[in-house]
């Protein structure tokens, strides 16, 4: 079986003290899980594994980072969010789809995502298995086995929309396998479950997760509060078309977050965590800073890194459909000398401080729960509700914004323009979480093909002009499972397991 472990005290906790351990140490009631304070520990360094550069491969760790990092990783894979040249490499195979041949590799994607979501169920299950034992105040205890709960609801999600193709219309499919006791080196593998086995999963851990955070109060804005795991069940509601779950958690997510949508220059660079609009995030200290292996230094072109050898811009046409009044306007230069005839250079992300490489990771927004529930709402027939909520949003980016559109018909392809009230709000949520929000998932899940162009600014290179992007039904974008799982789960047959390796079965 091919499970990761992280070792609790590799990763030192942002939020209490360090504390060397080994994750052997928990599987005794005496240990680290015997009591809810102690078991912080352990949270803290899966959180810290969450934006530290380096572990969960073998190499390229200037592209495996964290969260942001496979954020970034779907955002190239879509339309939207141009890389205008290859630079140093990295990002550039995700965005070119050339990286599912390679799972022999322990350097390259397969390995990497599979190894840390896998890892992190990994040390999720370690606390869980203590969650009848544990000791301390029941808030305390809550605290921690809701947390875990949660981010095992989050690995999962995020391997089922990596390993398989989206929920809607393929819950027969395999999966992945599924893992809620303890593992260790030799622990026999299990079989891949079905998209809807994994599913159910996912929804019985967020829904305890949700339970058992609600009336807890966060340590730091790492850790997944009740407001956070609303807004992870809102996520997975979308996926999974339960229109009703993503408007009641979304708006839950909004009522206990304590946060406000803000002005565009109140949270310039997205970089701050302590900002106001801020559910979830890495604040990155000094010492924690990945430097080049890490996030901004992949957008911010005035470091001198990839940022601008690989310049990251927005598509012309999706610029073109903000008004001149639009605040957002101000996240990209369509002036900028270094265009040429691509996409418009960005300026949303860029590092708080240049000097020592400092910038904290953004890993959810206030502004994302709006446009949730507003496309919630436009689902369930409830467009008054709609343009209520996606209006609270826009009242802070264009004081001339009105919407009057209706219906819910979106085009066979991202640029097959409907008109309806649901494409303006999928519009709005491709501008406002531009490198945010993972595009190739929106895609995916809305079960809509695309196509780049030159005329959006896509270089040549990156076209993709002989792959079936515009087949929603197509694997390119499920990735191969690692050789390393073959090689140590005998419940897992290359032969009759394995994800195709091109384009279709």
């Amino acid at each position: 079986m091919f499970v990761g472990l992280l070792a609790c005290g590799m990763f030192a906790s942002c939020a209490d003290d360090a504390l060397e351990t080994s994750p052997t140490d928990s599987m005794s009631g005496d240990g680290l899980m015997g009591n809810a304070n102690a078991a912080l520990v352990p949270l803290n360094g899966i959180y810290r594994s969450m934006y530290t550069a380096g572990w969960s491969t073998t190499a390229n760790t200037h592209q495996c980072y964290g969260i942001s990092a496979y954020t970034l990783m779907a955002e190239v894979m879509g339309e939207d969010l141009i890389m205008n040249d290859m630079g140093s490499g990295w990002f550039w195979y995700d965005c070119l789809y050339n990286v599912k041949a390679r799972y022999t590799s322990g350097a390259w994607r397969s390995y990497d995502l599979w190894n840390a979501y896998y890892t992190w169920i990994s040390n999720a299950n370690y606390i869980l298995a203590a969650e009848e034992t544990m000791e301390g105040e029941a808030l305390d205890r809550n605290y921690v086995i809701g947390q875990a709960y949660a981010i095992r609801a989050y690995s999962y999600f995020m391997l089922a929309q990596s390993f398989a193709r989206t929920y809607k219309g393929h819950e027969s499919d395999p999966c992945c396998p599924i893992y809620t006791e303890p593992t260790v080196a030799g622990t026999q593998g299990n079989p891949r479950a079905s998209v809807k086995e994994v599913y159910e999963q996912i929804t019985s851990d967020i829904n305890k997760a949700v339970e058992l955070l609600n009336g807890t109060s966060r340590k730091h804005i790492s850790h997944i509060s009740y407001a956070v795991a609303c807004g992870l069940k809102a996520r997975i509601a979308l996926v999974m078309e339960d229109w009703s779950a993503a408007k009641t958690a979304a708006k839950e997510a909004i009522a206990k977050s304590g946060c406000q949508i803000l002005k565009v220059a109140d949270f310039a660079g997205v970089n701050n965590s302590a900002s106001k609009n801020v559910m979830w995030g890495a604040e990155i200290i000094a010492d924690q800073s990945g430097m080049y292996a890490g996030h901004f230094s992949h957008f911010d072109w005035e470091a001198g890194a990839y940022g601008e050898s690989a310049r990251k811009q927005i598509n012309k046409e999706l610029y073109g459909k903000m008004s001149l009044t639009d605040e957002r306007r101000a996240w990209w230069n369509p002036k900028d000398a270094a265009n040429k005839s691509n996409g418009y250079q960005q300026e949303k992300f860029k590092f708080s401080d240049l000097q020592t490489w400092l910038g904290d990771y953004i890993w959810m927004r206030v502004e994302e729960m709006y446009l949730v529930a507003a496309e919630a709402e436009c689902r369930l027939g409830e467009e008054a509700e709609a343009i209520i909520d996606l209006g609270t949003l826009m009242a802070k980016r264009d004081p001339n914004y009105t919407c009057d559109k209706t219906g819910t018909e979106l085009g066979a392809l991202t640029t097959d323009e409907t008109g309806s009230l649901l494409e303006e709000i999928i519009t709005q949520r491709r501008i406002e979480l531009w490198g945010e929000a993972g595009r190739i998932y929106d895609i995916r899940r809305l079960r809509q093909g695309f196509r780049r162009t030159a005329a959006m600014g896509w270089p040549s290179s990156a076209l993709l002009a002989n792959r079936p992007t515009d087949d929603p039904e197509c694997y390119m974008w499920v990735l191969t499972i690692p050789q390393a799982e073959f090689d140590g789960n005998v419940n897992m047959d290359p032969a009759t397991d394995q994800n195709p390796t091109g384009d279709y079965k």
